[in-house]
């Protein structure tokens, strides 16, 4: 087995640099929102673009164009990238709304009373316009690398 060949697996190679561009975009898009340098964005779910979106579109636009929008592969690619999408929207954005609140809750009802270890994670999905920023920049990653390395 060549471990040495998965640097040739173009499909690979666009999720992740759609997964790390978007993981990085984040630490700027961050500062024009708050003005402050927050580098642990790197690492944090949310934000914007949504890496989730990311990288499942540019791994399905790999396969389209080099394998073919005709193969099966494709199909299933579109299936899961359109799964992920909605749950990044939809699913975890309400999860994020739902626990914002609860946290609310315990603030005003236990005044005083520090929850820091214990907190519910608000920042676990994405605005629309962070879901479009993930999938715009998924196909740019996929385009981009196909005309490079064709």
């Amino acid at each position: 087995m060549n471990l040495i060949a998965i640097f040739d697996n173009k499909v690979l190679i666009a999720v992740l640099i759609g997964w790390l561009l978007a993981q990085a975009l984040k630490i700027p898009t961050e500062y024009l929102r708050s003005r402050r340098w927050m580098w642990a964005m790197f690492f944090a779910p949310g934000g914007m673009p949504s890496s989730h979106s990311a990288l499942l579109v540019s791994g399905t636009m790999a396969v389209g164009l080099y394998h073919g929008f005709d193969n099966p592969l494709f199909g299933i690619a579109v299936a899961i990238t359109m799964i992920v999408v909605h749950d990044a929207a939809g699913v975890r954005r309400q999860a994020g709304m739902h626990a914002e609140r609860i946290n609310l809750l315990f603030e005003e009802l236990l005044k005083g009373h520090m929850w820091d270890e214990n907190e519910l994670k608000e920042v676990i999905g994405h605005t629309p316009l962070e879901v479009v920023g993930g999938i715009l920049l998924g196909f740019l990653v996929a385009i981009t690398q196909w005309i490079v390395w064709p």
